[in-house]
């Protein structure tokens, strides 16, 4: 069996499996959002997956409703922080109160188990980017451009070297540096790795 097919079902069964392991969280964290913030309960916003197509990716909600509008229209302070910080934020103010407890657990990841289930992604891979962040982001990395071509050339994952390495305090250089040597170097055996060592990284900050 290939690899891409190995990896297919090594996709299939971990995502079937914690679907139903995490059932529970699938009943009780939307009624924790709807509480804390109203609704909606899910996010989702179109990243660029498998040779630069764009799909819609799922999560739970963890910012407040208008969220982009406050980032892109209303306060320019923040977007000037938001790009300076390779498109994060200490601190985010537009995180909500539970929003920050999912987010330090991962816990809004979870709906991207649908995605990988629908073919879009896979548990183990590069990041899924937004493409405006890919264009501006190889502008101010020039040097990443390749690695950017390597990291479009198979599915995004849901966790990947760097999370598990580091997660977001790694600049973008060297996140697309070290998910084109995950590409470059891809095994059943490393996806397998990496996912024994993601549930440690998701509690690391917790």
């Amino acid at each position: 069996m290939s690899y891409q097919h190995q990896k297919r079902w090594l996709d299939v069964v971990v995502a079937s499996v914690l679907m139903v392991v995490f059932l529970p969280f699938w009943i009780v964290i939307p009624i924790l959002i709807y509480f804390d913030s109203g609704l909606p309960i899910f996010f989702s916003h179109k990243r660029v997956g498998l040779g630069g197509k764009e799909f819609r990716l799922y999560k739970f909600r963890s910012m407040v409703k208008d969220a982009d509008d406050l980032l892109h229209k209303k306060d320019a302070k923040l977007l000037e922080q938001f790009k300076a910080g390779d498109w994060k934020i200490a601190n985010d103010p537009r995180i909500t109160k539970l929003g920050k407890v999912l987010r330090s657990l991962t816990i809004d990841e979870f709906p991207q188990l649908i995605n990988v289930l629908t073919g879009q992604m896979s548990m183990v891979g590069p990041r899924a980017y937004v493409n405006k962040e890919l264009q501006e982001q190889t502008q101010k990395y020039p040097h990443t451009k390749p690695l950017v071509a390597d990291i479009l050339s198979i599915k995004p994952g849901i966790t990947g070297p760097w999370q598990v390495n580091g997660r977001n305090e790694i600049p973008f250089d060297q996140r697309a540096q070290m998910d084109a040597e995950y590409v470059r170097k891809q095994s059943i055996w490393e996806d397998i790795v990496i996912l024994l060592k993601t549930p440690q990284a998701m509690i690391s900050k917790w």
